[in-house]
């Protein structure tokens, strides 16, 4: 477990099936909610996902930071993480980040909560049942109270579709995406 800027997050190797199946079974999460991961930089990330123009404009704009974007997955990425895409961000936590980057892989990233119950913002609050699955712990202390990332979806092409507004707001979205645009 491991603080990011939303909220404390479950984190195991992104790549590896058995341990992203014990993520869904401690939290009680449904076998078809994908989950999503952090990487180090844009270069991890094409590694496993295939990448258009407009993502590109906003991962330069907003990264690091509270922004996940969903886009069409690699065939190195199992399909027990999600079956379609995969869903990313590169954080703005200097300790999410800085795990990350030594991982030298993607990191699964979901909140350290029982599916559908509020996200932990201290180790404190992570269920007892939750935290007997945890191997290790990486306290920063209670985290300041955010909204969580804003996800935008590249899976049906190079238009967006925001599917969760959260820190940054759709119209900061589209308004980047209209000025990368005119740069070109």
């Amino acid at each position: 477990m491991y603080p990011t800027e939303s909220s404390y997050a479950l984190g195991v190797n992104a790549l590896k099936e058995a341990a992203i199946r014990k993520i869904f079974e401690a939290k009680e999460r449904s076998a078809g909610k994908p989950i999503p991961v952090i990487v180090s930089d844009l270069q991890m990330w094409k590694k496993y996902a295939y990448f258009n123009e407009s993502a590109e404009i906003l991962v330069r704009k907003f990264m690091p930071g509270p922004l996940t974007l969903a886009l069409k997955k690699k065939s190195s990425v199992p399909d027990v993480l999600n079956p379609l895409a995969i869903a990313a961000r590169i954080p703005g936590h200097e300790v999410a980040l800085a795990l990350v980057r030594e991982a030298k892989y993607p990191i699964t990233s979901t909140s350290a909560n029982i599916s559908g119950a509020p996200p932990a913002y201290s180790p404190k609050r992570v269920p007892k049942l939750l935290r007997s699955a945890i191997d290790l712990i990486l306290d920063a202390g209670i985290l300041r109270r955010r909204k969580p990332s804003t996800i935008v979806d590249f899976t049906m092409g190079d238009q967006p579709t925001v599917t969760r507004e959260g820190a940054i707001p759709t119209s900061a979205i589209l308004e980047a995406l209209a000025q990368g645009r005119k740069e070109k």
